[in-house]
C-alpha cells in the first residue's frame, strides 16, 4: 500500500511557506501482530505545530527534518491484527499529515464514534481544543455560575468553546477578536454579551472596562502581552 505524507524539509525562521515542507511516497506495511492500518479522513492542523517546526527544548519534542509531521487525525481502520480494533472502526490518533499509516493497536488510538457527532468534531470541539477550554474554565478557571469571563481570540477554535461553555453556565462573557466580522460572530453565534475588535478598539483596557463594568472574574488568556495586562487591569 502506498501513502503520500508531508515532511519538514527546513527550519522556518518567520512564517512557514511551501520550501520548508515535501511531499513525499512511502510504502505502508500490513499490520503485524497487534498492529492496525488506519487511512486517514480527517487531520488538524493547530498552531501549536509551528512551535514544534523550531528547534529546541519545550514542552514537546520539534518535528524532524525530513520526517513525516505530527498532528491529530481521524482514520478508518482498513486492516487489523489486533483484537480491541475491527475493519471500518473510526480512530483519532496523532498520525495527521499522511494518507495512511501501521501502528501498534496500543499507540494512542482511540475509537469514536461518527453517529454521535461528525468525525471531524473529533478534532475540534469534542477533541484537543474542546477539552482545553473545557479543562482551563471548568478545572482551572473553577468557573460558577453567573461570573463575568473575558475570553481572549475569542473566536479560535479554544476561545470560541470557553465563550459558548461560559454561556451555558449563565455568565456574562465579552470575547476579544481581531476583526469585525470576527465580532459579529461571536455575538450573533456563540452568544456572547461583548465583543471587542482589540484592533479598532483604542485602549484595550477601557474597552474592557466597558463591555464588563463590574470586572472581570476570569479570564480565559490566549494571547497574553498587551491582552493579558489589559485583562489584569479590570480584575
Amino acid at each position: 500500500m502506498i501513502s503520500r505524507e508531508i515532511r519538514l524539509k527546513a527550519r522556518p525562521d518567520a512564517m512557514p511557506g511551501p520550501e520548508h515542507f515535501e511531499l513525499a511516497e512511502t510504502e505502508i506495511a500490513p499490520p503485524g501482530p497487534g498492529e492496525v492500518t488506519v487511512r486517514n479522513i480527517w487531520m488538524s492542523v493547530d498552531p501549536y505545530m509551528r512551535g514544534r517546526m523550531r528547534e529546541g527544548k519545550s514542552y514537546v519534542a520539534p518535528f524532524q527534518i525530513g520526517t513525516a509531521l505530527e498532528g491529530g487525525a481521524v482514520g478508518e481502520v482498513v486492516a487489523s491484527n489486533a483484537p480491541d480494533f475491527a475493519v471500518g472502526d473510526h480512530v483519532v490518533s496523532m498520525f495527521g499529515w499522511r494518507e495512511a499509516f501501521t501502528c501498534p493497536a496500543d499507540a494512542g488510538l482511540r475509537k469514536v464514534d461518527p453517529a454521535l457527532a461528525p468525525l471531524q468534531a473529533y478534532l475540534g470541539v469534542l477533541g484537543m481544543p474542546g477539552m482545553t477550554a473545557w479543562a482551563g474554565l471548568l478545572k482551572v478557571g473553577a468557573l460558577q455560575e453567573g461570573e463575568t469571563v473575558l475570553v481572549s481570540a475569542a473566536s479560535g477554535a479554544v476561545g470560541s468553546v470557553v465563550c459558548q461553555i461560559a454561556k451555558a453556565k449563565n455568565c456574562t462573557v465579552a470575547g476579544i477578536a481581531g476583526s469585525d466580522e470576527k465580532c459579529r460572530w461571536l455575538k450573533e453565534k456563540a452568544g456572547v454579551d461583548a465583543a471587542i475588535n482589540y484592533r479598532t478598539a483604542g485602549s484595550l483596557s477601557r474597552a474592557i472596562a466597558a463591555a464588563l463594568p463590574g470586572g472581570v472574574d476570569v479570564c480565559f488568556e490566549n494571547v497574553g502581552g498587551d491582552h493579558l495586562a489589559a485583562a489584569l487591569n479590570n480584575m
